[in-house]
């Protein structure tokens, strides 16, 4: 650790590193080296985390990643970032947030992580993508991917909204243009999240895939998407479950809260559970729905 230490001693990180897990800051510590031995701390101009880091200890999970978001000048060299790019794509596997192999799925698995930042730990990104609120340029996205299924005003305004810098300017001070989010940011997240469930049912018989991290993952995305669409914040998952059940009718209610524990007590401890597999795809379309239809009774209210 000492040892780390004397090695980024040019760069002074703040309290908000300390506030983080020890799995975490051993990471950065190593992005750290990393930076300096290929790009250099000259060029580095922010560095960003977002997501259950912020959220406390209870947002922890096997899956949980760190989100970090690494913001470099305008005229860092394109070659520097992607030599940085190959090697931090070897130290998320190195701290058990990314996992790889040479099985051919599991190659394509690993891609389609990349191209949708879904369990990536790292997205590096320039100045001018922030300021100009570039979605598929800051998390380094497949553009394609972004345009049709990602909500980038939700995801964005959350994490601007959400984040801590650990060095340099935060978000707030960078990225100035706020869009709001529109109902059209949630029929995208409903299309998306839809279809990693159904991916996840899939890929089920395959064991070594790990299924069910999809299908957590697809949930999460559902519903922190649709308390950001109604609610313009974030909150931890138990929070915004208990918001959303607020809302239904006894009967209804019941059979959410047995869905919803269970997918609380599986993001904690993973194993197979067919009948919450087959059951995730109607919550999903449920969990939309009703920020839809939430949302207008808002609307009608004032």
């Amino acid at each position: 650790m000492q040892e780390k230490r004397k090695k980024i001693k040019e760069i002074n990180l703040n309290s908000n590193f300390n506030q983080l897990n020890e799995k975490s800051r051993n990471y950065i510590e190593d992005v750290l080296i990393l930076i300096k031995k290929i790009i250099g701390f000259e060029d580095l101009y922010s560095i960003i985390v977002f997501g259950s880091q912020i959220l406390g200890k209870e947002e922890d999970s096997p899956i949980s990643d760190c989100d970090l978001l690494l913001i470099f000048n305008d005229d860092t060299q394109k070659t520097k970032l992607k030599s940085l790019e190959k090697y931090l794509i070897s130290l998320e596997i190195k701290h058990n947030y990314q996992e790889f192999n040479h099985n051919f799925i599991k190659k394509v698995l690993f891609s389609l992580h990349y191209s949708t930042g879904m369990f990536k730990s790292h997205f590096i990104t320039k100045r001018k993508y922030c300021e100009k609120a570039i979605f598929h340029k800051i998390f380094r996205v497949n553009r394609l991917f972004s345009f049709l299924f990602a909500p980038e005003r939700i995801v964005l305004n959350s994490v601007i909204n959400n984040h801590k810098e650990l060095y340099g300017p935060s978000l707030n001070e960078l990225i100035i243009k706020d869009r709001i989010p529109n109902h059209y940011d949630v029929l995208k997240n409903l299309i998306m999240t839809l279809l990693i469930s159904f991916f996840a049912i899939a890929i089920l018989p395959f064991k070594k895939l790990n299924a069910m991290k999809y299908q957590l993952e697809a949930i999460k995305w559902s519903l922190r998407a649709s308390n950001y669409y109604l609610y313009k914040d974030s909150k931890s998952l138990k929070l915004i479950i208990n918001q959303f059940l607020d809302n239904e009718n006894l009967k209804k209610k019941k059979n959410h809260r047995i869905f919803f524990n269970i997918f609380l007590d599986l993001r904690n401890k993973i194993k197979k559970n067919i009948n919450f597999m087959l059951k995730s795809p109607l919550e999903i379309f449920n969990i939309h729905k009703n920020a839809f239809h939430y949302k207008n009774l808002y609307k009608d209210k004032k």
